[in-house]
């Protein structure tokens, strides 16, 4: 199975590999663990992280059609998309969670989408729960007025973007024990655990409630390479109660690392993984001398 070819967008000379920092944090040092940052952030300006390595692979699969995709009203993967479009010449349509939404003004997040020209289409909560039914879908699509695009599924995560996050993995080999990423549909973690060395773990840190992503990560695995692939789990305990929650605990976690790193944290997904990192490592989760690497998915929004 192999990847599309996206050296045509080259145009918009992505920083890869992303660069590897590491940061002495006390918390971390004092149980023997090291810790690296792997900066998928410092990728591209407007297409940050593992937004990058997932639509580089669908939008040319693409091959210049119109791009339908799916978000809630704050989802940083429809604001990457608008912005492939734009940068691209792309025609982007979102499809977005919540049809109360269409009468009332647009919040900065989806303002962001709409100034890039993606259009909006809101659907009902119902129908959007039930998108991935054919008939369900088709409709949806006729309604957009888009029935012969591009579809790419919600956070972006089908098998070509997996493939894509393969090369995560792959850039970290040799350089850490265990990698850890906050995982919002599972297509980042199914494709960094594959690429990874043997000997190597990939670590998820789940940003909705629900203990549903383990099935979905294996899925997204044996649609992309016909089985699972690497060693990988799943921590569930981070979610603070779901996306986009930040009660003031996590928020006062984020400003400190801020603080002590000079790292601007991203609240709904980074956020999470570092503050559940400290935590497993204050409960001695990591043997001693262990090199564990963070990938820092995105930075603050706007």
């Amino acid at each position: 199975m192999t990847s599309p070819d996206t050296s045509g967008l080259a145009s918009l000379r992505p920083r890869l590999p992303s660069p590897v920092q590491e940061v002495v944090d006390g918390r971390f040092g004092r149980r023997g663990v090291r810790l690296l940052l792997k900066r998928d952030d410092l990728i591209h300006p407007e297409l940050i992280g593992n937004k990058w390595r997932k639509l580089a692979p669908n939008l040319a699969a693409a091959a210049g059609r119109t791009v339908v995709t799916f978000g809630g009203a704050w989802s940083n993967h429809l604001r990457a998309t608008a912005a492939a479009g734009r940068l691209l010449g792309i025609p982007t349509v979102g499809v977005v969670r919540g049809d109360e939404l269409a009468t009332r003004p647009l919040n900065p997040s989806l303002a962001r989408c709409a100034a890039d020209g993606m259009r909006l289409h809101f659907v009902d909560r119902t129908t959007y729960r039930r998108k991935a039914e054919p008939a369900v879908l088709a409709s949806v699509l006729r309604a957009a007025g888009a029935g012969e695009a591009c579809v790419v599924p919600e956070g972006g995560s089908n098998a070509e973007a997996v493939r894509g996050c393969r090369e995560l993995g792959a850039e970290l080999r040799g350089e850490a024990d265990v990698v850890a990423v906050a995982c919002g549909t599972g297509g980042t973690l199914a494709g960094l655990a594959a690429g990874l060395a043997p000997g190597q773990r990939a670590l998820g840190v789940p940003v909705l409630k629900g203990g549903f992503l383990a099935a979905e990560t294996e899925a997204l695995q044996r649609r992309a390479f016909g089985g699972r692939r690497g060693t990988w789990d799943l921590d569930d305990r981070f979610h603070f109660g779901g996306y986009a929650r930040v009660p003031a605990e996590l928020e006062a976690f984020a400003v400190d690392f801020e603080q002590r790193h000079g790292l601007p944290v991203e609240r709904l997904y980074v956020a999470k993984l570092l503050y559940g990192l400290v935590t497993l490592v204050d409960e001695g989760a990591f043997p001693l001398g262990t090199t564990l690497a963070a990938v820092i998915t995105g930075r603050p929004f706007p």
